[in-house]
């Protein structure tokens, strides 16, 4: 259990901003280790920013809670996903060789491409979860921001489970843990997306409305696994950014599609 704890406390070190103990310590098989609670980690991101909505939305305009849920999960994760997405954006769109699409990627600047991405995702985010709201009681709004947090990880995770990581070069921030993932951390990712969706059915959602936002999600992390390896044989750190930001949007359009 302890080694566990460890474990999932990397994941946290890594994918948030969140302080954790000393001892939890760090090295690259122990982050290669802790993706299988990347999902898990989606959880607690999602469970702190309905914390932030639920409070927000008692003392303001239901506009502005979900304003600062987004804003909550951005400070939380340190933009992490949302820089991946803009580095995606601008290495898909501006490069025409792989070499060029990988620099543009590892480039801190950002171009219009991802500037224009991730403009238009945290709108529709914004507007998806607004509709929510404005549709379902506020409980329901809270889980699926649980839920989608967590698929959308899951999604990600799954791509290092079918394809290749691209990088090369040692100084990739991603590197360590975008590795090989094992069957048994596939499972248990899988496993913990699984009760996120549980709290979503315990909210009032009904089981359609989970499968059409479960699907939108896969088809999207589909699609995007295969314009991956089309373009360049395998993913990066921000590849998994993209999937996730993308993969957590079409999950609430999903649900609004049937809800």
């Amino acid at each position: 259990m302890l080694r566990e704890l460890r474990l999932f406390l990397t994941a946290v070190q890594f994918f948030t901003r969140i302080p954790v103990p000393a001892w939890v310590g760090h090295s690259s098989q122990q982050l290669e280790q802790a993706v299988r609670y990347f999902p898990l980690v989606g959880v607690l991101v999602g469970a702190l920013s309905a914390a932030v909505l639920w409070l927000g939305a008692q003392v303001l305009p239901l506009s502005l809670a979900v304003g600062l849920s987004m804003a909550a999960s951005i400070l939380i994760t340190g933009a992490f996903h949302e820089d991946g997405l803009s580095d995606f954006a601008d290495g898909m769109g501006g490069g025409y060789t792989l070499e060029k699409t990988l620099a543009i990627m590892k480039d801190s600047r950002v171009g219009a491409y991802g500037v224009i991405a991730l403009v238009l995702v945290l709108l529709l985010k914004y507007q998806a979860l607004l509709a929510l709201g404005d549709l379902h009681a506020l409980p329901l709004l809270a889980a699926a921001l649980i839920a989608a947090h967590s698929i959308s990880r899951l999604m990600a995770v799954s791509l290092m489970l079918t394809q290749s990581y691209i990088r090369d070069d040692d100084s990739a921030r991603a590197k360590p843990a975008a590795q090989t993932i094992s069957t048994a951390s596939f499972t248990i990712a899988t496993l913990t997306g699984i009760a996120a969706l549980g709290i979503l059915f315990a909210a009032g959602a009904d089981n359609n409305a989970i499968l059409a936002a479960v699907a939108a999600a896969l088809l999207m992390r589909i699609y995007l696994a295969w314009r991956l390896q089309q373009r360049l044989g395998g993913y990066t750190g921000d590849c998994l950014g993209a999937v996730q930001q993308l993969s957590e949007l079409v999950f609430y359009l999903g649900l609004l599609a049937v809800l």
